[in-house]
């Protein structure tokens, strides 16, 4: 088998086959390496490196492969980490200049539970500046461009996991969403990102334990590979006030749903949402091609209130537990979203909260309510197609300026602050050739059901020419672009970017 039929493989099979001794960890593991060195230089995806590490854990892992010992569900498995998450021994920027030299003594509760599984951390993935946004860029690593056209953005926060996974570096990756940032870049990269219900995988490092809006969760080449890594991530956790009692089984590999019997709702814009003419008119054309799988297949008219405001106040909230004692001391060293985060939160009052919380409580409960007809509701993922990384953010949409730099991020917001799980599937492309992403909502933590209706739906796409996941072309990666690099003002102190730098002490 080549490297690049091997790397082509689903994160599933790969496990398969390691599992009935066909695959050596090692084999996969240096074939994960290869590619990254090889293509990594043209999209900044990968950026502090633990090759020297990983190569003796598959080495054990193949040991214990011939043994015949009990197996992980990741065992094996190259691992991209998404870089929010603490990595023991391994550098854990957060894409902050506050950052770039953190090594942590110990992973985070994701991250653990993840090598328990079996996983091999190999590398951490970019993000913004601490997170904030979705475009994956930093004065640390610098920016990650789109893999079917580098000049474009990735999307965020989890763009450097969407990218690396588009482009077969590594079979199993971390995410991360407030307001998108598991769904967006996977839609701009044509690949798959699941927000899972909050408290179905713990969360340790959000500060307000007891606000929904942020989760962590898997991305994949395909559902199964969510599914797969989900299992692996499920657990009731004393360290996510949140996390409640589930069986990670549920998730592997979720019945099918009958597509034949699905009712299914629709919205362009959830009434509120700025959204791209051009985009509305790919939506149209999707909901044309497959409304013929379904039952039924009709518009719903959301009542989202408010939510704009709400989510600003609600996020704001966050910024300030996080970044308040930073702010105070050295402001200069925030990125400007995270400062406008923080001061916009700084402003706000009680009676701000007050009205957020009951705000969002009221559209939770006028968002269930869309149930009693269907049993999804589809929507695109993201308004507009990528746009150049150059551009922090998106400051207008049909020439009309949005109210904040995450304003564009609505599409994926208004679902957050209900809480149901989500999923971005790829979806064909769009008026500009590129990834296209149709958004998924299922009931209130009917994660399993809706994982079900995702494999469906991805199954029915693969033979809908207009719908087919698409794919880069590898042979347009062949030069690396220093320009992605252009807004480091230095270097970290303890690593470099994948390909053509030494990895990370271990």
């Amino acid at each position: 088998m080549t490297a690049e039929s091997l790397l082509s493989l689903s994160a599933v099979e790969l496990r398969r086959q390691i599992g009935a001794r066909q695959l050596s960890p090692v084999e996969l593991l240096e074939a994960c390496i290869a590619r990254i060195e090889a293509v990594n230089p043209a999209v900044n995806a990968v950026t502090a490196t633990a090759f020297d590490r990983a190569r003796v854990e598959a080495r054990e892992a193949e040991a214990a492969v011939m043994r015949g010992d009990a197996l992980g569900l990741l065992r094996g498995l190259p691992l991209g980490v998404k870089d929010l998450e603490d990595t023991e021994g391994l550098l854990s920027t957060y894409g902050s200049a506050r950052f770039r030299s953190y090594v942590p003594a110990r992973d985070n509760a994701l991250v653990a539970r993840l090598r328990a599984a079996g996983a091999i951390v190999t590398a951490k993935t970019n993000v913004p500046d601490m997170g904030a946004g979705a475009n994956s860029r930093n004065p640390v690593w610098g920016a990650t461009g789109n893999p079917f056209d580098p000049t474009l953005n990735a999307g965020g926060s989890s763009g450097g996991s969407a990218a690396a996974l588009a482009l077969d570096m590594l079979p199993v990756c971390t995410g991360s969403d407030t307001g998108g940032s598991l769904r967006i870049p996977a839609a701009l990269c044509g690949v798959v990102g699941f927000r899972p219900s909050p408290g179905l995988v713990p969360v340790d490092r959000r500060q307000l334990g007891w606000t929904p809006i942020s989760v962590v969760g898997p991305m994949g080449r395909t559902v199964e590979d969510a599914c797969l890594q989900l299992a692996a991530s499920v657990a009731l956790d004393d360290c996510d006030p949140l996390s409640y009692e589930r069986d990670g089984s549920a998730f592997l590999s979720p019945a099918m749903a009958d597509l034949g019997s699905l009712r299914v709702g629709f919205t362009e814009d959830f009434g509120v949402c700025p959204v791209d003419d051009g985009i509305r008119q790919v939506f149209r054309e999707r909901v044309a091609s497959i409304r013929h799988l379904f039952a039924q297949c009709a518009p719903v008219t959301p009542d989202m209130g408010e939510a704009d405001r709400c989510f600003d106040i609600v996020r704001a909230a966050s910024f300030v537990a996080g970044f308040r004692d930073a702010y105070a001391r050295e402001p200069e060293l925030l990125g400007p979203n995270v400062r406008a985060n923080y001061e916009m939160g700084a402003a706000m009052t009680l009676d701000d909260a007050t009205w957020s919380h009951q705000e969002q409580t009221a559209i939770f409960r006028r968002f269930q309510r869309l149930f009693d007809d269907v049993d999804v509701i589809i929507a695109p993922t993201t308004p507009v197609s990528p746009f150049p990384w150059t551009q922090l953010y998106l400051e207008s949409i049909n020439g009309q300026p949005l109210r904040n730099y995450y304003h564009w991020l609505s599409l994926t917001y208004v679902v957050t602050l209900a809480t149901n799980p989500a999923i971005s599937l790829p979806c064909g492309v769009d008026h500009r050739g590129m990834p296209f992403g149709l958004q998924v909502i299922g009931r209130y933590r009917d994660d399993a059901g809706l994982l079900g209706v995702a494999r469906a739906m991805e199954a029915a796409f693969a033979g809908i020419r207009e719908t087919q996941r698409p794919r880069p072309d590898l042979s347009r990666l062949a030069e690396p672009r220093p320009e992605l690099r252009s807004i480091v003002t230095h270097p970290p102190v303890f690593d470099g970017p994948a390909g053509g730098a030494a990895s990370a002490p271990v």
